[in-house]
C-alpha cells in the first residue's frame, strides 16, 4: 500500500497544474530562558520546527510532545499547539509549507481552500492519505486516529537539515530563479520526509512484529542515528516500546554491553573520525558528538581509547 501512495504523492504535485509545493515562509527563532509562550498557536499550513539547541516541549491537541536538538516536527494545519522551554534557551527553525494555485497569483493555498479546483483537490486527498497512513491510520480499517503531528527520528532528519538551511538561505537573496529554486527545494523537503516517515513506517512495523534481537538491532541504529542528542536508556526503550528492564536486559545479553556504555562507544568512535580531520577544532568536537561538556568527553575518550582526543589527533595526524 506504501508503495503505491508515496508515487502518487509525488505524481499528484508533479502533474496538477493547480497544485505545487510552496515554502510561504521560513525563519530563525531564538528564545532566552525563562519565555514563556501566551496563547494557542494555529496555522493554515504545515508548520515544520527543527531545533539546533536546547530542548522543548510541545503541546498539540493534548499530546506531551519532547523536541530535543536534532528533531524535526512537523505539525499538520488547523492544530492548536503551545510550547514551553526547558531550563535552558532555545534556537530553532521554523518553515510554513503547503501548496498554491499559481493562477491565483497570490500566496493564498489551493491545497487549504474550500473552494479548491478539482485538480487541487485530488492532490489534496492523495497527501493527506499518504500522512494518515504514515501516522497508522489505514483507510477501512480501525485503528488510532491519524496524529496530529508528525516526527522524523531516522537518518533523514540530517538531509531535512541540509534542506531547511537551503531554504533559508535563499530566501533570503534576491538570485536568479528564486521562486523556480524555491519551488524544488519545497519538492525536495517533501521527498525527505516522505522518506522519513516511510523509515518511521516501516521501524514501527518491525517492532510490532519483531523479537528480541531485531528490537536490539533496531535501538542499536536509533543510538547510532541519535548519537548526537541527549539520550537516556527510557528514549531508548521507548523507541521500540519494551520496558527499560526487559529492553536493558535484552540489549546486554544481544550486544554484549549496556545501552549507555554503547552509546559512549558509538559517541567515542565518531569523535575518533572527526580527530582525523585537522580542520575541526577538538574543544567543538564534544558538542558535535553528543557530550554534555568538554570534561565529560576527555574522560569518556581516555577511558575508552587510553589517551586524550588532543594525543589520539597528534598520533593519528603523525604530529608527534
Amino acid at each position: 500500500m506504501f508503495e503505491d501512495i508515496l508515487p502518487a504523492v509525488t505524481r499528484g504535485i508533479a502533474e496538477s497544474a493547480g497544485s505545487i509545493p510552496v515554502v510561504f515562509k521560513g525563519m530563525e527563532r531564538r528564545y532566552e530562558k525563562g519565555w514563556s509562550m501566551t496563547g494557542t498557536s494555529r496555522h493554515e499550513f504545515h508548520e515544520l520546527l527543527h531545533v539546533r539547541k536546547g530542548r522543548l516541549v510541545f503541546d498539540i491537541e493534548g499530546h506531551k510532545v519532547p523536541v530535543e536538538r536534532g528533531g524535526t516536527l512537523v505539525i499538520r494545519p488547523g492544530k492548536a499547539h503551545t510550547l514551553k522551554l526547558d531550563e535552558t534557551g532555545v534556537e530553532l527553525v521554523v518553515l510554513y509549507f503547503g501548496f498554491t494555485n499559481p493562477d491565483l497569483g497570490n500566496k493564498e493555498s489551493s491545497l487549504f481552500r474550500t473552494d479548491a479546483s478539482d485538480e487541487a483537490t485530488v492532490s489534496k486527498a492523495t497527501i493527506e492519505k499518504f500522512l494518515d497512513f504514515a501516522a497508522g491510520q489505514e483507510e477501512g480499517v480501525e485503528g488510532p486516529k491519524a496524529s496530529p503531528y508528525l516526527m522524523i527520528r531516522g537518518r533523514q532528519r540530517e538531509d531535512i537539515e541540509a534542506i531547511i538551511d537551503r531554504v533559508l538561505r535563499e530566501s533570503k537573496e534576491d538570485a536568479y530563479g528564486k521562486d523556480l529554486m524555491m519551488q524544488f527545494l519545497a519538492m525536495e523537503l517533501l521527498v525527505a520526509l516522505s522518506r522519513g516517515l516511510r523509515e518511521e513506517w516501516e521501524e514501527n512495523l518491525r517492532v510490532r512484529t519483531g523479537k528480541a534481537r531485531e528490537l536490539v538491532r533496531i535501538a542499536r541504529d536509533f543510538i547510532v542515528e541519535n548519537h548526537d542528542r541527549e539520550l537516556s536508556v527510557a528514549d531508548i526503550a521507548g523507541y521500540v516500546f519494551l520496558s527499560q528492564g526487559y529492553f536493558t536486559r535484552a540489549f546486554r545479553e544481544e550486544a554484549g554491553l549496556s545501552p549507555m556504555a554503547y552509546l559512549i562507544q558509538v559517541r567515542v568512535e565518531h569523535a575518533c573520525r572527526l580527530l582525523a580531520q585537522r580542520d575541526i577544532k577538538v574543544g567543538g568536537i564534544a558538542r558535535q558528538v553528543g557530550f554534555a561538556s568538554p570534561q565529560r568527553f576527555n574522560a569518556a575518550f581516555r577511558k575508552q581509547t587510553g589517551m586524550t582526543p588532543m594525543e589520539y589527533r597528534r598520533r593519528v595526524l603523525g604530529d608527534d
